[in-house]
């Protein structure tokens, strides 16, 4: 969230351009149309968190095995965080409220999609255009605050960004879990996504009678190009991954691998070749930068796995419902939250030191619960949970509530916006690559549902500790704070 709001930090001042001379609008539609956009970056979090929950109901309903797990959380991922940099373009070139407009409706028709999905292949298919959709949405919102929000003001309209994603953290596991269990009208697992009608819905018909027209600037470029080669890269690797670990590593998954690579290998060829690349080459030549950038991927992805990987344990392992799970899970969210708000404050006296203090927080409870798993097993119970999940939060909080701010301290001023954009997207890719990658590890790993979970627990504490060793790499404090 902090790196979208440098997003908006650098097109408000535009977009007041724009405006200037325009009379300002009444103070209840702007509150209105905030609540527009936070409904939509709500729906946005609810879909990405929602299978870590579902995923065991959703494969013993539609088959699809260990594959369709490792799909459902990395689809959505993927196809957002591919598609975010290009998808702010295309609202810069063609109006955002159209793209917002557009994402929203399709976003809905995907959900739809999702919840009449008769087998493992079409659900696939409708999260990754769940995720594409998505990534028209969000990156329209916050250039619309920017547009329709006082530059004095805009701040009480950011500030209540943090508390709404807080929020649906904890509660949207706790509803997916819940409308699962409820198995509403017969339906099982499906009312999770079809309620997206009803709020996307309303979220839609109020958008396009609140957000301002805007008519775009036709002469933005995206990379469309560059776009379609990383999707297709990323889709052959992840593909191969999946597909080795679920039906064994014969010829089809070592060739999805090769092509993946292949197509890697040419999208990287593009960013250094097309006039404007999803990330500027400049960018990627700053140390600090490119430092953060690596432990950006390699946490993200590790911790991405790390969420899935306790669903399964405590439904497979445990025997919880998804309900059960969510309610689990919460020490861990509400770890994330007091974290990410006291290093709000922290950030400006400690700087990147916050980072490797995240980090071996996450270590430490990354060890807790791994002792614990492998002595106890299936008979842990919950409040034994609780302390190392908590612990995990806090490092989660610590970490990731800074590391991006860090990451472009150095970062000139007018590159704030693409620097922060591109790590946004790249967050979401590292998620769709850790759900995989991890997983991956778990339904490899022979023995029981316990030896599975403690080798993925070793196999997330060995890549978080990899991370170590860039933190001196980085800026030591974050950009606004560098001329103390």
């Amino acid at each position: 969230m902090t790196q979208i709001l440098h997003d908006a930090d650098d097109t408000d001042g535009a977009d007041a351009e724009e405006g200037r001379g325009k009379p300002p609008l009444p103070a209840r539609t702007r509150w209105a149309i905030l609540a527009v956009i936070l409904a939509a970056d709500v729906l946005d979090l609810l879909d990405a968190t929602i299978t870590n929950i579902a995923a065991p109901t959703i494969t013993a309903d539609l088959g699809g095995g260990p594959g369709l797990v490792q799909w459902l959380g990395a689809s959505y991922a993927l196809a957002l965080g591919v598609l975010l940099v290009p998808g702010g373009r295309l609202g810069d070139r063609y109006g955002r409220r159209r793209l917002f407009l557009l994402g929203l409706a399709g976003f809905v028709v995907a959900s739809l999609a999702c919840g009449l999905a008769p087998d493992p292949t079409t659900l696939v298919v409708a999260r990754l255009a769940q995720g594409a959709f998505g990534a028209l949405v969000i990156p329209q919102g916050f250039g619309i605050l920017g547009a329709t929000w006082p530059r004095d003001q805009i701040g009480k309209a950011f500030s209540l960004f943090g508390p709404a994603m807080g929020l649906s953290a904890v509660g949207g596991p706790i509803l997916a879990g819940f409308l699962v269990d409820a198995d509403v009208l017969g339906l099982g697992w499906r009312p999770m996504f079809l309620i997206n009608l009803l709020l996307g819905g309303a979220a839609l018909l109020a958008a396009a009678r609140l957000l301002p027209r805007d008519p775009g600037d036709r002469t933005v470029s995206v990379d469309v190009r560059g776009a379609v080669l990383l999707t297709g890269a990323l889709l052959g690797l992840l593909g191969g991954l999946i597909d080795g670990s679920a039906s064994g590593w014969t010829s089809r998954p070592l060739i999805l691998l090769a092509i993946g690579l292949a197509l890697f290998a040419a999208f990287s060829h593009r960013q250094r070749t097309a006039p404007h690349p999803l990330i500027e080459p400049t960018l990627l030549h700053n140390r600090g930068f490119a430092a953060g950038l690596a432990l950006g991927i390699v946490a993200f992805a590790a911790t991405a796995g790390l969420l899935y990987v306790l669903s399964l344990f405590l439904q497979q392992g445990l025997g919880r419902s998804p309900t059960g799970t969510a309610l689990a899970l919460i020490p861990l969210t509400v770890g994330i939250v007091i974290a990410s708000i006291a290093c709000h404050g922290l950030i400006h006296t400690h700087g990147r030191r916050l980072i490797p203090a995240g980090l071996l927080t996450l270590i430490a409870g990354c060890a807790y619960l791994t002792l614990l798993i492998h002595n106890s097993g299936t008979h842990t119970g919950t409040w034994a949970l609780v302390p190392p999940l908590l612990i995990l939060g806090i490092g989660m909080g610590t970490c990731f509530g800074t590391v991006y701010d860090i990451t472009i301290g150095d970062i000139a001023p007018a590159e704030a916006g693409s620097a922060s954009g591109s790590l946004n997207a790249v967050q979401q890719l590292a998620n769709a690559i850790g759900a995989a990658a991890v997983t991956t590890v778990y339904f490899q790993t022979t023995g029981d549902t316990t030896h599975a979970t403690t080798v993925s627990l070793i196999t997330v504490t060995a890549a978080l500790t990899l991370c170590l060793p860039l933190v001196g790499l980085l800026p030591r404090r974050a950009q606004e704070d560098q001329h103390h």
